[in-house]
């Protein structure tokens, strides 16, 4: 299936994640989706059989798969630097392993990039973590490229400049952003319409998610709120996507799993913000 311009998509899950399930995206008529990797029982060959013919019933396209981990934890700032992703060395080495797992079970259902949130990268480029840190993200990314995957980084716990410095010292070809707006606000490490523009030329997935500011920015949370609704700014979001160039899915994400209905009403919404605002500055 090739996508048009700027198609619609939704973060979905199945057994672990914040994503709405398939039979909403498919009830929506949205397109394509995001999927959070199911726990590692669920990702066998047979699991991945039964859910590429769910989608092929549904003539929806997985454009990404992204990994997570037990034992991560988004209660607050200081949490998510303790819990996240591949940064925390007590378990870097088995979530390195869980990752490997995961772009292989990508494969298997035919999907050709693998995200991740890799956590709060270390500050000191020259501290012996964030060499470490670097090692890790090439070893993924090697295993990746082995399994002609691209690996996309989701923005938020960083800022612009020192994500480009990440994607620098890591010096891998095949590591790029999956760019949310909000998260930007949510950790407030800057205005995330400058920041995508910035990045731009590694963005190859965008999440459309909104939220508001703190009033302790980088100290206290953010708070996401459904689409437009924001302090990102969405009509101006795409014009930046569109200066960037890029042309692949709108990929929504609301994380409210514990509200399903009001979930499932607020991504209809955001469908239908998109849908108007591509309209306008598409034609189409």
């Amino acid at each position: 299936m090739t996508l048009p311009p700027w198609s619609l998509g939704v973060f979905t899950s199945i057994d672990a994640g914040l994503g709405v399930r398939l039979e909403v995206a498919r009830e929506l008529g949205i397109p394509s989706i995001q999927l959070h990797t199911p726990h590692a029982e669920g990702r066998t060959p047979a699991a991945a059989e039964a859910f590429l013919k769910k989608l092929e019933e549904a003539g929806i396209e997985l454009t990404c798969v992204f990994g997570g981990f037990e034992g991560e934890s988004y209660a607050d700032i200081p949490t998510v630097e303790k819990t996240i992703g591949l940064v925390p060395p007590e378990t870097r080495v088995s979530r390195l392993v869980e990752m490997k797992e995961i772009s292989d079970f990508t494969r298997l259902l035919g999907c050709s990039v693998i995200g991740l949130h890799v956590g709060v990268v270390p500050h000191d480029r020259n501290c012996r973590e964030y060499a470490d840190v670097i090692e890790v993200t090439r070893q993924l990314c090697d295993h990746a490229a082995y399994n002609e995957q691209n690996v996309h980084l989701e923005t938020g716990q960083e800022t612009a400049e020192a994500l480009l410095h990440y994607i620098d010292d890591v010096s891998r070809n095949n590591l790029f952003i999956n760019f949310d707006p909000a998260n930007m606000i949510l950790y407030g490490t800057g205005e995330p319409i400058p920041a995508l523009k910035h990045v731009g030329k590694y963005v190859r997935s965008v999440h459309c998610k909104d939220g508001t500011w703190s009033d302790q920015p980088g100290v206290t949370w953010g708070r996401e709120v459904p689409l437009g609704e924001g302090d990102v700014n969405i009509r101006e979001y795409l014009l930046a996507l569109k200066e960037i160039g890029y042309t692949g899915p709108l990929t929504i994400e609301r994380e409210i799993p514990q509200e399903p209905e009001r979930q499932k009403a607020e991504v209809l919404h955001a469908t239908s913000l998109l849908a108007q605002l591509r309209k306008e500055i598409l034609g189409s």
